[in-house]
């Protein structure tokens, strides 16, 4: 009963406060005395050009990080399917799933440290290896910054998110792979006409979960990689509504700018769920 408690709470009894979205709502006067200002916050905030930036940043971002972080666990999991010592399996699996229980902060922390362009491990070891003569400023120049963070979330995530796909596999027939290897397919046939297919459903599944997510953005991992240097890429949903809506006291804007990618989110999983449906797969809904 208790997690379905905190489900209903957190998830759903939030609920009314999105009509701040549509009030110029002011805490002292609460709901009942705040004026109903019907899409003007809306109105202001397509018009800002903060906004935008950060409306721009957060699509591009997001898109990366879905077309180079989703098939990062499919491979992964691929290739963990593929080992044959089960020790050495088990103690590969830990390992690349330790990185999802560390905060974004711990991981921020110890890249900042280890990537620094003059005493940062990684950069003294390539400069003594001779791959490079200076150091590269990894998270302190935004074109190297923008490739360092897409990497580090796929670094992150990818051990866990192997975890599905493992579970999809085990539930391929394995009488398939027995017929396949009786006619003399090789392991890459195996995994090119059994295992894709075998797990397609789940693949397409989470594809159009995480599409739902490609509005959104994570003020902890945001945060924990910004500095000046990096501002205009660093710049998306989740600073602009800390700064312009929480940290200003401006509830009607952070509620609005929320809503709005609530609903976009929504948009998007139910095109993706439909077009899923029109190639003839089950889709979600």
């Amino acid at each position: 009963m208790v997690p379905i408690a905190c489900v209903f709470i957190f998830k759903y009894a939030a609920y009314p406060g999105l009509r701040m979205a549509f009030m110029d709502f002011k805490p002292a006067k609460g709901y009942a005395g705040s004026e109903w200002v019907g899409f003007k916050t809306f109105a202001k905030i397509f018009s800002d050009k903060d906004f935008q930036r950060a409306l721009n940043n957060s699509l591009v971002f997001n898109f990366l990080d879905l077309l180079i972080g989703f098939p990062a666990p499919i491979i992964l999991a691929l290739l963990l399917n593929e080992l044959r010592y089960k020790s050495f399996k088990k103690v590969t699996q830990t390992i690349l799933y330790l990185p999802h229980f560390l905060s974004w902060v711990i991981v921020a922390s110890v890249s900042y440290t280890l990537l620094k362009p003059e005493t940062g491990l990684v950069n003294i070891l390539l400069i003594k290896m001779g791959m490079i003569e200076t150091g590269i400023p990894f998270l302190t120049e935004k074109w190297h910054w923008a490739a360092s963070y897409l990497l580090l979330a796929v670094w992150q995530s990818m051990g866990w998110g192997t975890i599905v796909y493992l579970a999809a596999i085990t539930g391929i027939n394995g009488e398939l792979y027995e017929a396949a290897y009786l006619d003399g397919a090789s392991r890459w046939q195996n995994v090119w006409y059994i295992t894709l297919p075998g797990i397609r459903r789940t693949t397409i599944a989470l594809l159009i979960m995480n599409l739902g997510r490609i509005m959104g953005s994570n003020f902890e991992r945001l945060d924990s990689f910004g500095n000046v240097q990096v501002k205009d890429f660093q710049y998306q949903l989740a600073i602009y509504i800390y700064e312009k809506g929480l940290s200003a006291g401006n509830f009607s804007r952070a509620t609005a700018v929320g809503l709005f990618q609530a609903l976009v989110g929504l948009l998007l999983v139910l095109l993706a769920d439909r077009f899923a449906k029109m190639l003839g797969e089950d889709g979600l809904i």
